[in-house]
């Protein structure tokens, strides 16, 4: 089973690290965000990749093609030029990945449109690359063919941006609640499709996935959501990076289900 990663914005609210690299490679530990993502799926025995690359894609294959011989010691001998990897990682031999160019400027809707032809014809995954979770994908495809739908999304509880303010009627304050998680759900971007998603959809850049073609799914009662009541964290801002990233170094990673 195919799983499609939308790797292509420009990630402009965290100008900081995205002016110079694409968003999905922003790092966390010392590694791509992307890596994270794809290492959470291969944990759950997904292993073909679809990248849907735009802003600076070619960034997103250097990593690729280099990371083995980087990441390992390596002998080198000059006279003929072979090369050995010594002591070799082998945690991403079994991925398959597929990189399209699905334009610069497209929208989100359209960038899924135009790799159809790398999905073929049963039920694949999806997510943007800039979110982590804790939540079982196992579980999201269960639900999802359990309950027939279109298309499945995982809804999560966000993090207020804000600390919220409890007072009685005369104004007096009880407590302060520092960014609290909110009781709502939002779209936290793990989705799970079927072929007929492509129906829905448009190759014209303009297509956004969140508007249309979700907003007609769920008015014909073709989407539902798996609820996830743990971890969930994007990585919109320079905070969500600090953040992740101070995570990552107190050993504090509910998103690392892979040893």
């Amino acid at each position: 089973m195919k799983v499609v990663i939308l790797c292509g914005g420009e990630g402009t609210r965290l100008r900081e690290e995205t002016e110079y690299k694409p968003k999905p490679m922003v790092t966390i530990g010392g590694l791509p965000i992307l890596w994270h993502i794809m290492k959470s799926y291969s944990h759950y025995g997904f292993n073909e990749f679809v990248l849907c690359l735009g802003y600076k894609g070619e960034m997103i294959k250097q990593f690729f093609l280099h990371h083995e011989l980087m990441a390992n010691d390596v002998t080198i001998r000059m006279g003929d030029r072979s090369l050995d990897i010594v002591h070799c990682d082998k945690s991403m031999d079994d991925w398959t990945i597929t990189f399209a160019d699905t334009g610069l400027k497209s929208n989100t809707g359209s960038r899924v449109k135009r790799i159809e032809k790398y999905v073929g014809s049963e039920d694949f995954l999806a997510t943007y690359g800039d979110g982590l979770t804790d939540s079982s994908i196992s579980e999201l495809l269960e639900f999802h063919r359990k309950k027939g739908s279109v298309a499945t999304l995982t809804g999560v509880h966000p993090h207020s941006k804000f600390g919220l303010v409890q007072a009685k009627k005369d104004g007096t304050v009880e407590k302060f609640l520092e960014k609290p998680r909110l009781y709502d759900y939002v779209n936290g971007g793990y989705y799970a499709f079927k072929k007929e998603i492509f129906d829905y959809l448009d190759a014209d850049e303009s297509c956004v996935l969140e508007g249309k073609p979700f907003e007609r799914l769920a008015s014909e009662g073709k989407m539902s959501m798996h609820c996830h009541e743990g971890f969930w964290h994007s990585m919109d801002t320079y905070k969500d990076y600090l953040d992740l990233n101070r995570m990552w170094d107190e050993g504090n990673r509910p998103w690392k289900a892979w040893k």
